[in-house]
């Protein structure tokens, strides 16, 4: 296998797109457990360099200020509090510029390798305003209006960056403009990673001892990840993963995620004991290091820090958070190593405090409560297996309709035309639609999709809502809520669907206080089909690829509950 050529599938994919559901997906879910995605190892080669450019840029960002940046004498720099807080704006504007989390091959991204900027800063392009109905910040469209936002953010962050110190009131001014933002279209807040650096970028101006405030976001950050595990679906994120993981290429070791390869392809008790460790890592390391004050509780809980974002890293998640990885890991040592005396009590004004019990307890809770109300993002519920998902039909050429857009990147199957002929391509972006069964919630369309379309599965083409999303919006990094009837209702309104022509499979993630999780059926043209609810102890018992019938819990509308 070349350094461009993807792991073929062991079937053949053109064969393979005209087979039933049931048929495909058990190929493509027995190919995923000792394949992964069958990433190029090239691929990994872009990430690699795109990890250099994201320190090296830090570093240089560093020389901007006297006494820092020289690598000969990182060693007396690197937790200097300037420094975080340029790591901190630099994160930021990487994040915002597109070249962070959701970039390059790993989340459908080819030809360009990134969105963000190609789309946020050009006028015409699809937003997700807050209300879309309203006049001048609302609409399906971006305007000169949004342009000038976000170039204004992108400008003030580069500002700040290349200063000596960062004014307090150009931070001021960027923790004013990236809500504003936010409002006129939520893509840009979520993709600028708002819930992390924007919050941070908070503290720092308003806190009495900033650092202090910079702890209770890191804190957070880290407790919600774990709540968020304490569910049944992480135990296949850790299979999935694995599979798919650079630096676990044995297939002995692959096979033995699931409980018997190949027919039986739910976690294992391997998988299962190692989320468990992964949820009390992610639970612990907060623990420590929001009670110590130094010595060898302090040492502790950098390890198992280092231990649980070093297994995150090394596996190169889909999605692909790796420089957001890398910058937890920083501030563990710019925020607790450096300052183990600080405490939370140091952080300020009530009023402050009062706002970030709010942004870092009361919307996380919310969104583990009803998450259909806040993104995974803002509800810190990362990489748990428990996020909103869409799939999205398109019958016959329909799909062509999107050209109709203003967008940067083609059709994801034209992309791939560059590289490899049809065949590879077709059993490449097959691959996804194993990914989104092997997950607990996955196991639902064996069910959802027949209900869906009108007609055999091969009059369709299968797309996750997450590659539409790029497509169409410029960013993606698993938050379902920016394709759901949302984005439907955008493109329906560039692209004119009609009526069976796009049928959207959207299903909510699992609330952490209810045993089930809610689905719902669209049609671009009509509005909604039919939504329901399923039990998760159902869905546990399924196989990623069975189709028939789920145990509901409620079901509303379109007929008998699937």
């Amino acid at each position: 296998m070349g350094l461009l050529d993807p792991a073929p599938p062991p079937y053949d994919p053109i064969a393979w797109a005209r087979a039933p559901l049931p048929e495909r997906g058990r190929a493509v879910c027995q190919a995923w457990a000792v394949q992964g995605y069958g990433t190029p190892l090239a691929a990994y080669g872009f990430y690699a360099a795109k990890l250099a450019l994201y320190v090296g840029g830090w570093v240089a960002w560093c020389a901007c200020t006297p006494g820092l940046g020289r690598l000969a004498t990182i060693g007396d720099w690197w937790l200097h509090p300037v420094a975080f807080v340029k790591a901190i704006l630099w994160s930021m504007l990487f994040e915002g510029l597109g070249l962070g989390c959701g970039s390059g091959p790993l989340t459908g991204r080819y030809v360009p390798p990134l969105g963000g900027a190609l789309y946020f800063a050009r006028p015409g392009t699809t937003k997700r305003a807050r209300w879309p109905g309203l006049p001048v910040i609302g609409g399906h469209r971006r305007t000169w209006l949004d342009v000038a936002l976000y170039l204004g953010v992108v400008g003030a962050l580069v500002v700040a960056l290349a200063s000596a110190a960062p004014a307090r009131g150009l931070l001021i001014a960027i923790a004013i403009a990236v809500p504003v933002l936010a409002v006129c279209d939520r893509t840009t807040f979520l993709a600028f990673r708002g819930e992390h650096y924007w919050t941070t970028i908070v503290v720092l101006v308003a806190a009495t001892e900033p650092l202090a405030g910079a702890q209770a976001v890191q804190l957070a950050l880290w407790t919600w990840a774990g709540v968020s595990k304490l569910n049944h679906h992480f135990p296949s994120v850790v299979g999935v993963m694995v599979s798919n993981s650079p630096v676990t290429r044995w297939r002995w070791l692959r096979t033995r995620m699931y409980r018997a390869y190949p027919d039986d392809l739910r976690p294992s008790a391997l998988a299962t004991a190692m989320g468990h460790m992964g949820t009390a890592l992610e639970l612990g390391v907060p623990l420590v290091l929001g009670l110590t004050d130094g010595g060898a509780s302090l040492t502790v809980g950098l390890v198992l820090m280092l231990v649980l974002h070093g297994f995150i890293t090394s596996n190169v998640p889909m999605g692909v958070p790796l420089e957001w990885n890398v910058m937890v890991v920083y501030g563990g040592f710019a925020l607790f190593y450096a300052h183990p005396e600080l405490s939370l009590a140091d952080v300020g004004p009530a009023p402050l405090a009062a706002a970030l019990v709010v942004l870092l307890i009361g919307v996380p809770l919310v969104g583990n409560l009803w998450p259909r109300a806040v993104s995974f993002l803002l509800a810190m519920r990362y990489y748990a297996g428990n996020w909103a998902y869409g799939v999205w039909l398109f019958k016959g050429d329909s799909y062509r309709k999107l050209d109709r857009l203003t967008k940067a990147s083609p059709w994801v199957h034209d992309q791939l035309a560059r590289f490899y002929d049809r065949p590879t391509a077709v059993g490449l972006v097959g691959k996804v639609v194993g990914f989104r069964l092997m997950h607990l919630h996955g196991r639902a369309l064996g069910a959802l999709v027949p209900r869906a379309i009108d007609g055999p599965l091969a009059g369709y083409e299968w797309v996750d809502g997450e590659l539409v999303a790029g497509l169409a919006l410029g960013w993606n990094f698993g938050d379902g809520h920016l394709h759901d009837e949302g984005l439907i209702a955008a493109l329906q309104a560039q692209c004119g669907f009609a009526p069976g022509e796009l049928r959207c499979v959207l299903v909510e993630a699992q609330p952490i206080h209810r045993p089930a999780l809610a689905w719902r059926i669209v049609d671009a043209a009509t509005g909604p089909i039919a939504a329901g609810t399923l039990a998760i102890s159902a869905l546990r018992a399924r196989q990623p690829w069975e189709g028939g019938p789920v145990d509901a819990v409620a079901s509303t509308g379109g007929g008998s509950t699937p």
